[in-house]
């Protein structure tokens, strides 16, 4: 394998990848109206902009995971960015709305290797101990990142343009370009599946018969359910029903963000995996109990943004210990298993975002928030139920930290 990366080197572009695919999708999310009028278009049509990109981000882990199990982890990252940069200017001179979807589709195909291989390299290079403070840098940039997205953008906005958004993530997938050029192979070839491509797809069936990983994956997913909720139905709740200006709604989700990454943080700090997952799933399920009841009954401002911080800082736990139990249960297909984790956790905010304006956005997001939890809870429960930890643990040995 030659050169290793240094601890910096490796952490500051672990974290970077990370944060590329959510950026990519959500960015410039602000300027959607100012696109409506120069593609001449209706504001779903442009909204669809959103929805390719998370297609993309799905479908392209499912496809950078496998490949990067057989050619190892730095060829399938250069060749994505320098996708991503080709579609990118595609995407500043788009002559059409539906040519700039399809870009919008490359782009998120693109950023997808990001996250996936992010996740496999972080296994690659640490051991169980070392590889949960990896996941739980990763964690808090995967909870962050989406949130702190739209924040930028709305900043970025009304100083250069839409097209402006999308030249910055140009200089962002320049930047990423000349990262990975130093990034050295964290994959021996001795180490690489030399397998068909057939036996590739195949990996799929193979890492869905483990239980336990599927349980993660799946509390993964449910907890991503929530995030994605909050975004989707945050605009609408903070701008709309309690009237808070732009600029405020800013604060209000850098706050959110900001509980999301503490939290990914102090996750570490439990004694085992398992224990912060119990913890933190058990703590979403109360969090969005009340935060339903509090939706359901006109509370104001300050109490539906309490519960939502706690709410969220809760589901910022469960980001880097589930993370970390998955990929340890499936060392020997990396690639494949941080695929199909990242996948469903994009394909459930996919599928989870509409739904909270079916109806009441109030009681939509609150019915949501709770039924995510509820689903994250009992993945957690199946998936320990082999290794004798019970929620009676958390309500009996509540003491998470090391002394």
């Amino acid at each position: 394998m030659g050169k290793r990366n240094s601890l910096l080197f490796l952490f500051v572009l672990l974290g970077a990848l990370t944060a590329f695919g959510p950026f990519v999708t959500d960015m410039y999310l602000p300027s959607l109206p100012s696109m409506v009028h120069y593609f001449q278009t209706s504001s779903s049509m442009v909204q669809l902009g959103l929805t390719t990109s998370m297609i993309g981000l799905a479908v392209g882990q499912l496809f950078f995971g496998p490949i990067s199990d057989k050619y190892g982890r730095r060829l399938p990252l250069l060749g994505a960015i320098l996708l991503f940069i080709v579609s990118t200017v595609g995407c500043i001179f788009a002559p059409s709305i539906e040519v700039f979807l399809f870009l919008r589709l490359i782009q998120g195909i693109a950023g997808a290797s990001g996250i996936v291989i992010a996740r496999s390299v972080a296994t690659d290079s640490f051991s169980n101990k070392d590889l949960g403070k990896a996941m739980a840098i990763i964690g808090a940039i995967n909870g962050v990142a989406p949130v702190a997205a739209p924040v930028a953008g709305g900043f970025l906005t009304d100083t250069v343009g839409w097209r402006g958004i999308f030249v910055i993530l140009l200089l962002i997938g320049i930047l990423l370009l000349f990262g990975i050029l130093r990034f050295h192979e964290s994959l021996p070839v001795n180490m690489r599946r030399s397998v068909r491509w057939l036996d590739l797809i195949f990996s799929f069936g193979h890492v869905l018969k483990n239980r336990a990983y599927v349980c993660y994956v799946l509390q993964m997913g449910f907890a991503m359910g929530v995030l994605f909720a909050n975004i989707s139905s945050s605009p609408f709740i903070v701008q709309e029903h309690y009237g808070f200006s732009a600029v405020m709604f800013s604060v209000v989700f850098g706050l959110n963000s900001l509980a999301i990454g503490v939290a990914a943080g102090l996750s570490v700090k439990f004694k085992s995996p398992e224990n912060v997952t119990l913890a933190g799933c058990a703590g979403m399920v109360i969090f969005a109990a009340m935060e339903c009841f509090a939706l359901n009954t006109n509370c104001d401002f300050w109490v539906y943004e309490g519960l939502l911080v706690g709410l969220l800082f809760m589901m910022g736990l469960t980001f880097t210990s589930s993370t970390t139990l998955a990929m340890a249960l499936e060392r020997e297909n990396s690639g494949t298993a941080s695929a199909l984790l990242g996948a469903a956790g994009f394909a459930f905010g996919g599928l989870v975002s509409p739904l909270v304006s079916l109806g009441d956005i109030l009681s939509g997001t609150g019915a949501i928030f709770l039924i995510c939890s509820l689903s994250s809870l009992l993945c957690v429960l199946w998936a320990l139920r082999p290794s004798g930890i019970y929620l009676k643990q958390l309500l009996f040995r509540w003491i998470p930290f090391r002394h």
